[in-house]
């Protein structure tokens, strides 16, 4: 790892030298602190996306939003947290890019005017139903457990998320779905499993 203290010399000694001492810095950070985690960043990755096959090109990503990012703002005092946080937002970029569907795809479908889709008239009773014996379990769970079901659910929110709105521990939250979850499987298929 490169010391702070050792890039200023080197900044210094290069800035005699008439060589630009911002990009010779800026290198040798880049190969001497962030290519040496190489290793632990690909199991990192690997680790944290489904796509075997696209982990070597997050890994350059990374090294590209590394490299620009302490252009732009300054070698890091602490690489490995800095390049492990640029690791984690590109996942979560990716991640929101994978669920965004494109307007373009629903237009193309629209177009194609696919009328298989439609539900039938018995389709319909029987989704109604269901939908009416959803709501009358939601409405029969207690306050507290129907709010973590709606939050997770309904609005996507995370058990850490829910527990800081909440002001509940993670288990709680984690007991509260496990509750409300159980209930609502029980009302809408029949089953004998009560709900501990």
């Amino acid at each position: 790892m490169v010391e702070t203290s050792e890039l200023s010399q080197r900044e210094a000694s290069l800035r005699r030298s008439g060589v630009n001492a911002v990009d010779e810095l800026l290198h040798a950070w880049f190969v001497g602190d962030v290519l040496s985690l190489e290793a632990v960043l690909m199991q990192f990755l690997r680790n944290n996306w489904r796509n075997e096959s696209e982990v070597e090109d997050l890994c350059q990503d990374v090294y590209l939003r590394a490299y620009e990012a302490a252009a732009a703002q300054g070698i890091p005092e602490r690489s490995k947290p800095f390049v492990f946080k640029i690791a984690r937002n590109l996942l979560i970029d990716r991640v929101r890019k994978g669920q965004i569907v494109p307007i373009e795809a629903i237009a193309e479908l629209e177009r194609l005017e696919v009328a298989g889709d439609a539900p039938n008239a018995e389709q319909s009773v029987i989704a109604g139903e269901e939908l009416r014996r959803l709501h009358t379990a939601l409405d029969r769970l207690p306050p507290r457990c129907r709010e973590v079901v709606v939050l997770t659910r309904m609005e996507g929110l995370t058990r850490q998320q829910i527990a800081a709105r909440m002001g509940i521990s993670d288990r709680t939250v984690a007991k509260h779905l496990e509750i409300g979850m159980r209930a609502l499987a029980n009302a809408l298929y029949r089953t004998s499993a009560k709900p501990q």
